[in-house]
């Protein structure tokens, strides 16, 4: 908690409570449910958390914003994004129902009113967002195929609407054919951690 604390210091004490939860409330229901490898836990925090929070340095959500997390699994980018931006409202949905039910379970365990997970498949979302943002689910090519029906026409934040995607290694062959549109932010620019080397977020204005 002291690392997310140390890159982002201006937490109000709520928000603090909420991501000091995270770890016992993961590692209770990974008991239960496996949604996170047991060697990420001992770095839950950074590998998931700080992580996640990396799309916090690229944008800052403006209150009203709508944010779609693709493919959440249990519960990331959403739900640490959820607890940063309170005043926006994030929709969670996975095609596996029991990462869902982790989700679900923790965000209602923290008090998180603004994030939504649901049991349902990209292709199946019909709602429209400022944001579609997700954890290198699929190569960037499929995922716009699928959610750019998504995306709302409405203008709110700094950056225009599109997909914002937590990525890693090399990206060249998939982000080719968005060579105009696209920009990369390598995430050690953010966080000095080693292992944010090969990390980086990707942004694509749809």
């Amino acid at each position: 908690m002291q690392l997310i604390e140390s890159y982002f210091p201006t937490l109000s004490e709520q928000q603090k409570e909420q991501f000091g939860a995270l770890a016992t409330l993961y590692n209770e229901w990974n008991a239960k449910i496996n949604v996170i490898s047991r060697k990420d836990m001992d770095h839950f925090y950074e590998h998931h958390v700080l992580h996640s929070l990396a799309i916090a340095k690229v944008i800052n959500f403006r209150a009203g914003s709508k944010i779609l997390d693709f493919g959440t699994g249990g519960g990331f980018p959403g739900i640490p994004l959820a607890i940063m931006f309170p005043e926006c409202d994030f929709t969670l949905i996975d095609g596996t129902g029991k990462k869902i039910r982790v989700a679900t379970e923790v965000a209602g365990a923290i008090g998180l009113t603004n994030c939504h997970p649901i049991h349902r498949r990209g292709e199946e979302e019909k709602g429209l967002y400022d944001f579609v943002v997700s954890r290198a689910v699929m190569p960037l090519p499929d995922l716009v195929k699928i959610v750019k029906k998504n995306i709302a026409k409405q203008q709110r934040n700094s950056l225009p609407n599109g997909v914002i995607c937590l990525k890693g290694g090399n990206l060249e062959g998939e982000l080719q054919l968005f060579r105009h549109v696209v920009t990369t932010d390598d995430i050690s620019n953010f966080f000095g951690e080693v292992w944010f080397k090969e990390k980086k977020v990707v942004y694509l204005g749809l």
